[in-house]
């Protein structure tokens, strides 16, 4: 598996980017001002996550996914651990997400690779997104913040 910096003359995968996000609008909105990266193998992308500076000196992993049929096989880990690498390459100190309070997995993986928690956003998820979300039996309502010093 090979994970490279989209050119600008492609495409983003937006398919795999609203398994992460099912908002369009907010995908296009960070795509747009932020890097997108993706994972590859045998030419097909498998995985993809952004960079968005916020700050100076920090940068947002604002999405990471990957295709359903390869969940399981440790390259969510693998993007995640490549965004840092690439924000430590870019000069950032800090690394910062959000995901859902829902995203069990989710959570747990970013703590794996060494994220904290350092706030909830009470009812971002209500807030920002007209349709409710659910995963794992459980409403989507509060938005996790996690950060790493890198």
């Amino acid at each position: 598996m090979d994970i490279r910096k989209l050119n600008n003359d492609e495409i983003p995968p937006f398919e795999l980017l609203l398994l992460a996000d099912p908002s369009k609008e907010i995908v296009e909105e960070y795509v747009n001002r932020g890097d997108c990266y993706v994972a590859e193998r045998n030419q097909q992308i498998i995985g993809v996550y952004v960079l968005l500076p916020t700050r100076p000196e920090t940068v947002e992993l604002v999405n990471v996914a990957v295709v359903e049929e390869q969940h399981g096989r440790g390259i969510g880990k693998q993007l995640v651990m490549d965004a840092i690498k690439v924000s430590k390459t870019k000069g950032y100190k800090t690394i910062e997400l959000g995901t859902g309070n829902s995203s069990i997995g989710q959570l747990a993986l970013y703590q794996k690779c060494g994220f904290r928690m350092v706030s909830v956003d009470i009812d971002f998820f209500v807030r920002h997104y007209p349709e409710a979300i659910f995963e794992n039996g459980i409403q989507c309502r509060d938005m996790i913040r996690l950060s790493q010093n890198l």
